[in-house]
């Protein structure tokens, strides 16, 4: 197994990432790194970088690639890093894979695993998602902490984001498409992409991709 291993996981909003991560960073003892989660903890915690996140969220503009890319860097430095990362939300676009690139110098991402989902799989997923506002638990909508509002982790409020409507999950799906999915060319002429169908137990999807971590010496 490499010293340090950079998995970076890519998927549709509602594709499983989250999901996959957790379980696989617990495997390969690598922290799960969720830029959506830095950027909310940086906010919640009023950093210096979190404070300037909330004035560009405030404004309603979108926070920098130069901003995400220093906010992922300075994760890297941390202990629990030491060894890799999966990757989730990050990196969104070419220009943050290159940036990638330059961060991670020698070691490099060592593979992209693609998890695919059909949109209206994605959009099911997403408008039945509620979460927690406090801890970021995920939660369905049949669930007794999504009816309660309350989840059972922390007593936080559970809600329906605003980007789990409809009309934003397709507005989500066309600035994928139109962002991220190049990516996968990217990382395909490197020969380092692997699809995973997404459409499957959560368990099973976990299978496939440790086969596919195996084959390659990454587990």
């Amino acid at each position: 197994m490499p010293a340090r291993v950079i998995v970076v996981v890519l998927g549709k909003q509602g594709a499983g990432k989250g999901t996959q991560c957790r379980r696989l960073a617990q495997h390969l003892g690598v922290p799960h790194v969720s830029t959506g989660d830095i950027l909310r903890a940086a906010v919640r915690d009023a950093t210096p970088v979190g404070l300037e996140v909330a004035s560009i969220l405030a404004a309603g503009q979108l926070v920098s690639d130069e901003l995400v890319n220093r906010l992922v860097e300075a994760r890297f430095a941390d202990a629990d890093a030491a060894r890799g990362a999966l990757l989730d939300g990050y990196p969104r676009t070419e220009g943050q894979a290159r940036a990638l690139d330059e961060i991670l110098g020698a070691d490099g991402v060592k593979l992209c695993i693609n998890l695919d989902v059909a949109n209206a799989l994605v959009a099911a997923r997403l408008s039945s998602r509620r979460v927690c506002q406090e801890c970021g638990a995920i939660y369905r909508d049949t669930d007794i902490e999504a009816i309660s509002g309350t989840c059972s982790n922390c007593g936080g409020d559970v809600v329906q984001r605003a980007d789990d409507m409809p009309e934003a999950i397709m507005q989500r799906l066309e600035v994928y498409e139109r962002d991220t999915a190049p990516l996968l060319s990217f990382y395909e002429e490197r020969g380092l992409l692997v699809r995973v169908e997404g459409d499957q137990d959560p368990q099973e999807v976990t299978a496939d991709i440790l086969e596919v971590l195996a084959e390659r010496g990454l587990a």
